[in-house]
């Protein structure tokens, strides 16, 4: 088998992958509500696998260096989320998606001018989530109308995250770590949400979903920290195992104190 066929075969199963992740976790918030739904959306469902995919091909001084990228860019989903959530209350799909993708592009050009250092990743995203999740949080409730999927449904979502997977893997070795953590971490499962729910069950609904999200991107954000710092000093796979544990244990947390709040 030749080196390049070899290549696209082995790209090909990375992609297909990383959709079959992103799929099967939009199916569980289509099915579970805005508030699991937003929980599941920020699991490193998109993220996650671009990193252990890059971690495949780079050591780990790369993936901690495109860590340290892609911290700031998560306050950037931030106000992806909110620019969304804001015009979706009263204008069309185009117009809230396309202006929320603008804000997330023009905020990832100005972070791609800067090194970041740790702590100011760490300071860009606590300043972001406190501003913008007071601003979220009178959208956070929503009606959640029945939901019925359409054909073309599946084959969107796959094409979406399995592009954005192609983009991060065949460009990362001449584009270098800071753009390969700033490309891995486009919200490719926030757009797809918009995408597909907003003309389905309306602009408030869809909302609420990426609204409830932002305590989500809280331990996401610290997630990415987890892996800039350990993957230096304990190797990729320890570093990219001990962010998946924080994000999924501070979502675990977020839905345990939701459920006891609902109690009381």
């Amino acid at each position: 088998m030749s080196l390049d066929l070899s290549f696209f075969l082995l790209l090909a199963l990375r992609m297909a992958i990383v959709a079959a992740f992103v799929v099967s976790a939009s199916f569980i918030t289509e099915r579970s509500g805005p508030v699991i739904g937003a929980l599941v959306a920020t699991l490193p469902v998109s993220a996650g696998p671009s990193y252990v995919f890059l971690a495949l091909d780079h050591d780990a001084a790369f993936i901690a260096e495109g860590a340290l990228a892609s911290l700031p860019i998560n306050a950037a989903t931030i106000f992806l989320g909110l620019t969304y959530v804001v015009l979706a209350q009263r204008h069309s799909l185009i117009v809230s998606c396309a202006a929320a993708i603008a804000v997330w592009v023009a905020l990832a050009s100005i972070v791609r001018l800067f090194h970041w250092s740790l702590p100011a990743g760490i300071f860009a995203n606590v300043a972001t989530f406190a501003i913008c999740v007071p601003l979220l949080q009178r959208y956070r409730h929503a009606k959640m109308p029945l939901i019925t999927r359409r054909w073309y449904d599946v084959p969107l979502r796959a094409s979406l995250v399995a592009t954005l997977v192609a983009i991060v893997v065949t460009t990362s070795s001449w584009v270098g770590p800071a753009v390969s953590g700033i490309i891995a971490l486009y919200p490719i499962v926030f757009t797809s949400m918009m995408l597909i729910l907003h003309p389905r069950i309306g602009g408030p609904a869809t909302a609420a979903v990426l609204a409830n999200g932002a305590w989500g991107l809280m331990g996401f954000g610290v997630a990415i920290a987890v892996l800039h710092v350990t993957a230096l000093r304990f190797g990729s796979a320890l570093g990219l195992s001990l962010a998946l544990l924080t994000c999924v244990g501070w979502n675990l947390a977020l839905w345990w104190n939701g459920r006891r709040r609902f109690r009381i």
